[in-house]
């Protein structure tokens, strides 16, 4: 049956939490302060907690970064999934890294028309693998975040979620 295992062990991942914004500074994000909040919440460490501007090749290097110097377990991207011209987390994403996990955006958009509905279409968030590293791309609004975390990520993320969990494969990345 689905859920948490009480007999295993819980291992905090490091966290962090990129915000993707042209209008944000870290003083009003409320979706990268949700997140935060969530992680430490839920155990885990926030290793960092940065903004950069929605332009691609920053958002590549904040992740390239944090790839290379293998202090994260996770990245949290927020922002920058829609469809407009300045949107391009997702490309800069998919720049990044070796494997795609195109559940997670399958499954995102599946909870999130709960709270949006149809409008949920819109989103382009996706997540994936670069090297030792996962990468979850997030849509910007507070909601979103919310529901991506309390349904999504709070679960895969814990090592004691059964029958399987994002946590227990971290080892194995990058082999």
């Amino acid at each position: 049956m689905p859920g948490i295992d009480p007999t295993r062990p819980f291992v905090p991942l490091r966290v962090a939490v990129l915000t993707v914004s042209d209008t944000r500074t870290l003083d009003d994000d409320r979706s990268g302060a949700l997140l935060a909040e969530r992680v430490t919440t839920a155990g885990h460490q926030l290793i960092a907690r940065e903004l950069v501007r929605d332009e691609q090749s920053h958002i590549e290097a904040h992740l390239r970064e944090w790839r290379d110097a293998g202090q994260a377990d996770i990245v949290l991207t927020t922002g920058g999934t829609g469809i407009t011209g300045r949107d391009v987390t997702p490309e800069a994403v998919h720049a990044v890294i070796d494997k795609h996990i195109p559940g997670f955006g399958e499954y995102f958009r599946w909870v999130s028309r709960e709270s949006v509905g149809t409008s949920t279409i819109q989103s382009r968030a996706t997540a994936g693998v670069a090297g030792r590293l996962l990468i979850f791309a997030l849509p910007g609004s507070t909601g979103a975040c919310r529901d991506a975390w309390d349904a999504i990520l709070v679960h895969q993320l814990d090592s004691r979620h059964q029958p399987c969990n994002f946590a227990q494969l971290l080892p194995r990345l990058g082999e």
